[in-house]
């Protein structure tokens, strides 16, 4: 029998209802249950593939091609599970499944109202099946109770919990209790605001998951669970972590997935073994020294937008024992050619990530060519890959025009737009115009690894799937004068037509990739791609 568990936020946005729910599917996996984690978007967009990463930071990308909500990248770090295209919804997509089915006829001329058919299409959305040995399935509810979008998923929710019964659902609030210095207090008013407001649409939330900065009184407990309607054991203290990887175990600590397990009347769970979380735990506080890792980027104001890049360092930090520094770096600018490098002096290592449209690409050349100068260990991520060839090219071969076809006609094309690729056993042709939402290479592609290679020595095996999203690739055209000039392809699709690695034969510690490792890398499985790259800005760190 699959349960299924509902987490909504409320009082304010952005309070971690995407780490919440990734801690508490970890929780019940290190008791032996299978999970499997949703997420419900309530925006217009269709997903999140078109939007600004200063909008909604990164996007996500599932093994099978889907462009999803960036809690996703947290549900897969937190549990180990590979998400699915059927892990994310929006409003967009909703709308656009029924609004394709009214068309065909589907609905035999009914009116399409929000009730039923908006709703069902949610509710099959989160009934869909989750695959073999999943017994919870943890389903997030993105925004705030109250905002008007998401009304429709907060009826398709209430209607769930009455049919699956309390035996099956359960409805888990996350809200903030804030303090006021002047006051000297912690304050439930909002948190109780928030409870009515999910009751009064028909929600009576089992548990209360309390946002906070220090202890809650048990006074302040126990008014909480009067006025809204909970136990007081049901009332949990999620108070501010160090570092996210510890949530699960403070989760624990307060009781969140025992209190998940008493409601579904599960008495003879399994004692959880937390033994892998508490072993982050202890590296995380004691490392056995520092590393500085400059991450030049064009979003750099917004965190978010390198969630995974950020995350997948800080693994190849676990992996080597060590803290990372990671110093954001605008490379906009860099972008004026006698702006000064001097931000650069001293990192041990530089990273590139991915990004798209001109504006700052210049200013990645650029510290491409101060991290090979240097012999500096540099990793370059699908942007920064194709930007770090430019530089090469221009640099090395002497083609001064070389550029790439995202920036406008150019004589030198060393990157151009991709027209066809392959995906499963389908040709897929895209055109000039095609909708910039499936013009895309999307999901995990096959590389072969050539013998001897560096990627080859990291990977240790001669084959690898990464997960790929992009719309231009390295022209083949250039190859062989660019390793004429010590560029080594050393990864390959196996058809041997698009680029996939490079690296510098005559550099320490050089790679650049057109996938995004970063994506597939965990707190217990660090990406071999960013292990290296930490060990070898190690390395440079004794050089300093």
């Amino acid at each position: 029998m699959i349960r299924y568990i509902f987490i909504t936020g409320g009082v304010v946005s952005s309070l971690g209802k995407g780490i919440a729910s990734a801690a508490l599917g970890a929780l019940l996996q290190s008791r032996g249950y299978g999970v499997r984690l949703r997420k419900l978007d309530p925006y217009l967009n269709v997903d999140p593939g078109t939007m600004s990463p200063r909008q909604h930071g990164e996007v996500f990308v599932t093994d099978d091609g889907a462009e999803t909500d960036l809690d996703l990248g947290h549900y897969e770090r937190f549990t180990g599970v590979s998400a699915r295209q059927s892990d994310n919804i929006t409003t967009g997509r909703i709308y656009s499944n029924i609004i394709e089915r009214e068309r065909r006829g589907d609905y035999l001329g009914a009116t399409i109202q929000v009730i039923p058919h908006v709703t069902n299409e949610i509710k099959s959305f989160v009934l869909n099946d989750p695959g073999q040995g999943v017994d919870f399935v943890l389903c997030e509810i993105g925004g705030t109770v109250g905002d008007i979008e998401g009304l429709p998923f907060f009826e398709a929710i209430r209607q769930l919990g009455q049919e699956l019964g309390p035996q099956r659902a359960v409805f888990i609030h996350l809200t903030l209790l804030p303090y006021i210095p002047a006051a000297g207090e912690m304050k439930t008013k909002p948190t109780q605001h928030s409870v009515k407001e999910l009751r009064s649409i028909g929600i009576q939330p089992q548990i209360l998951l309390c946002r906070c900065d220090r202890p809650i009184p048990e006074n302040e407990k126990g008014k909480i669970a009067s006025f809204c309607n909970v136990r007081p054991s049901s009332v949990i203290e999620a108070r501010d972590v160090g570092h996210i990887y510890d949530v699960p175990i403070a989760y624990h600590t307060e009781g969140l997935d025992t209190e998940v397990l008493a409601h579904f009347g599960i008495q003879d769970a399994p004692v959880p073994d937390l033994s892998a979380w508490q072993r982050i735990a202890h590296t995380i506080r004691h490392p056995d020294g520092e590393v500085c890792i400059g991450l030049v980027g064009k979003y750099t104001d917004v965190p978010d937008a390198y969630k995974s890049v950020m995350e997948a360092l800080g693994h190849g930090g676990l992996a080597n024992q060590v803290k990372i520094d990671i110093r954001l770096i605008d490379s906009e600018r860099f972008d004026d050619e006698v702006a000064p490098l001097d931000i650069l002096e001293g990192v041990h290592g530089i990273l590139l990530p991915g990004g798209f449209g001109e504006r700052g690409a210049h200013g990645k050349m650029r510290a491409a060519r101060f991290a090979r100068e240097r012999k500096i260990p540099c990793f370059g991520i699908c942007y920064g890959m194709q930007l770090s060839v430019i530089e090469a090219a221009r640099q090395l071969v002497g083609i001064k025009n070389a550029s790439t076809s995202e920036f406008g006609p150019t004589r030198e094309p060393v990157v151009g737009l991709m027209e066809e690729w392959t995906k499963g056993n389908e040709k897929v042709v895209r055109d000039a115009n095609t909708d910039l939402g499936g013009t895309m290479r999307l999901g995990a592609y096959p590389a072969r690894l050539a013998k001897g290679s560096l990627v080859a020595e990291i990977y240790g095996k001669d084959e690898v799937f990464e997960r790929h999203r992009h719309r231009y690739e390295v022209n083949t055209k250039y190859i062989p004068a660019l390793e004429a000039k010590g560029v080594h392809f050393s990864g390959m699709s196996p058809d041997g037509r698009l680029p996939e690695i490079f690296e510098l034969r005559d550099h320490p510690w050089f790679v650049g990739v057109q996938f995004h490792p970063e994506l597939r890398s965990r707190p217990f499985e660090p990406h071999p791609l960013f292990a290296s790259f930490i060990a070898a800005a190690i390395r440079q760190s004794r050089l300093v």
